[in-house]
């Protein structure tokens, strides 16, 4: 027996809502305020932060902004039909863009925003444990950098998740500081991110070492220098 072919209308549908592969690309300016939304949108160890913070915008001064702004060579967006939805972001050289930043980037948040070591830490707001990180950036081991002196920042919102795009832009970015000279990428994710330090793992990153006080799990990769496949 033959099937019934689905009528055009059928077909239509089916065309309309078949799911597009997200594309990936160079960070343009202009993708600025998408960046901003979704490092608070995955704020909170992966999950909204929205709620958390009175300034919107704190969370992306941090960990997302100064890379696009001043390191766009290793800065790269997904992108699908509604918008940018993810991120990676990062450095080739840490200690150098670390001084980057106490020139280019900070003294100007911190004209902004006050510093508020001086209050009891029980008494922070969530936007003051920024404000603090941005008054006293967290500086990364010296033991970690030595051996895995890139890093970055990686970010997408739900709708693009389990759809191979973290990889995708992984091998964008670990391509792009690989022709730079890095030769190791190293990452601090939350350790209450689970689903996030499974990827970084499937992926190939191996851990470092853990930290008590800060709950972060440090992880590193080898690069090839001169960019290609990490090891």
């Amino acid at each position: 027996m033959v099937e019934p072919r689905p009528s055009r209308h059928r077909q239509a549908d089916l065309e309309v809502t078949a799911p597009t592969m997200p594309s990936i690309r160079p960070f343009h300016p202009a993708d600025l305020d998408a960046l901003y939304d979704i490092a608070l949108k995955t704020g909170d160890s992966g999950q909204d932060a929205t709620a958390l913070h009175d300034d919107p915008k704190l969370i992306g001064h941090i960990y997302a902004a100064p890379y696009a702004l001043l390191e766009p060579a290793s800065a790269f967006v997904a992108e699908d039909e509604a918008g940018v939805a993810g991120y990676i972001v990062g450095t080739a050289d840490t200690r150098a863009f670390d001084a980057r930043l106490e020139a280019e980037w900070w003294p100007a948040l911190r004209a902004r925003y006050d510093d508020p070591a001086a209050k009891p830490l029980e008494r922070w707001s969530a936007d003051e444990r920024r404000h603090y990180v941005i008054h006293h950036p967290y500086k990364t081991p010296e033991r970690i950098v030595a051996v895995y002196p890139a890093h970055l920042h990686i970010n997408l919102l739900p709708r693009l998740q389990g759809r191979d795009v973290g990889r995708r832009l992984l091998d964008c970015f670990l391509a792009a500081v690989g022709k730079a000279g890095a030769r190791g990428v190293h990452l601090g994710c939350g350790a209450a991110n689970t689903r996030a330090l499974h990827f970084y793992a499937r992926y190939g990153f191996s851990e470092i070492e853990r930290s008590a006080r800060t709950h972060t799990v440090w992880m590193g990769i080898e690069v090839p220098v001169g960019g290609g496949d990490a090891t």
